[in-house]
């Protein structure tokens, strides 16, 4: 157990508003805390409310959870309602974004706008000097700043996640479980009896949880129906529900498998790919097989640029990126930047570069900030 606070300051009873959702890895920080010495204060956030009583619906059970590992704690909880706020300020862009053709990542936005601003205002006016989360990462002071570092554990690695976050947020904010092994996490909490301690790691967007994504989207934005088409000959293969429920690179829910006249000269059909949206014509575009050019990318353009430590990174200097959460670092440099755009360039080609995604850079385990990818070009 000292390896496990090895990584926490003595707290000597400063208060720390810990975020509970009711998982492993946020009620396993808080007791890391008090057992450092903090007085922790937990908070709930509710987030959504529109679906209540929809059986896709977790926020009651993790309600529940949250309860139960604060009371084995023994901490206070308190339950807020940011509600209003997430659909001003997260769930608006999100549809903004698909409407547009892109396919954004929310859980970056709500990050930055719920969890390290709201929550953080929220928890000043309680009195905490400083909030923690269960994420998978690490804050360093370092030559007069804070750093965002990769969390221990590379398989949990959430720092893609934070990459938003400011100096300012970073200042005040603590990832206790941000040194330890997802495993580790676990056993601390089942040594400590926490209910929770097996519980399944929550996966997919937070508002539309294990439903059907069409299912959801339709809700809210309109139905347009239109063409696919094939990249390389034009022909039409069948038609789509709508652009916005396909992104660069699916394969699944295209609808136009085993096509009459496609195979190969062998004989085998290889898979399709969406690989381009045509927002004026309606069209949605694929290739055949996972390696197909029009899937690769050299380089990208990212807009909406957000730097840890408030200044750009210098051009021309070898750094790794992810385009996508799960994706290995890909080493890059970037190539001209300012206030409004930066220009990365790869190594190796990249696939299935996506408009709407977060590009993050890295420099080793330091997570530098990142973007919002605008548009991608054909590797050479």
């Amino acid at each position: 157990m000292n390896e496990a606070l090895a990584g926490i300051a003595p707290g000597n009873g400063e208060t720390v508003v810990v975020g509970m959702s009711g998982g492993v890895d946020s009620s396993v920080s808080a007791l890391l805390l008090k057992r450092a010495g903090y007085k922790v204060v937990g908070l709930f956030m509710k987030n959504w409310e529109d679906d209540d009583t929809d059986d896709y619906c977790s926020t009651r059970q993790d309600l529940i959870d949250a309860v139960s590992a604060a009371d084995v704690i023994g901490m206070e909880l308190e339950v807020v309602n940011f509600s209003a706020e997430y659909k001003d300020r997260v769930f608006a862009s999100f549809l903004r974004e698909y409407q547009a053709g892109r396919t954004p990542n929310p859980d970056v936005l709500c990050n930055a706008e719920i969890k390290f601003t709201a929550f953080l205002d929220h928890a000043i006016q309680l009195g905490a000097t400083r909030i923690a989360t269960g994420h998978y990462a690490q804050v360093r002071e370092f030559d007069g700043s804070f750093q965002l570092l990769k969390g221990e554990d590379g398989t949990k690695d959430q720092s893609y996640f934070l990459h938003r976050l400011n100096q300012a947020q970073l200042s005040r904010t603590m990832f206790p479980v941000g040194h330890l092994y997802k495993r580790d996490v676990r056993r601390i909490a089942a040594d400590a009896g926490l209910a929770n301690a097996a519980k399944k790691d929550s996966t997919g967007i937070c508002f539309v949880g294990e439903r059907p994504f069409r299912e959801f989207l339709q809700r809210y934005l309109p139905v347009t129906p239109g063409e696919i088409r094939d990249l390389d000959s034009e022909r039409v293969l069948g038609r789509h529900d709508g652009l916005m429920y396909h992104t660069i690179g699916q394969r699944k829910g295209l609808g136009i498998g085993g096509l009459k006249g496609m195979a190969d000269d062998a004989g085998e059909h290889e898979a399709w790919y969406s690989a381009r949206k045509d927002m004026d014509k309606n069209v949605l575009y694929v290739v055949r097989g996972h390696d197909h050019p029009a899937l690769l990318s050299g380089s990208l353009v990212a807009s909406d640029l957000s730097w840890v430590s408030g200044r750009p990174p210098h051009t021309h200097w070898v750094y790794a990126a992810k385009t996508r959460y799960r994706q290995p670092d890909a080493p890059c440099s970037i190539d001209a930047v300012d206030a409004a755009r930066c220009e990365i360039v790869f190594a190796e080609p990249q696939w299935a570069v996506t408009p709407g995604q977060s590009v993050v850079v890295y420099e080793s385990k330091v997570c530098l900030g990142g973007g919002i990818i605008t548009g991608a070009s054909p590797a050479a």
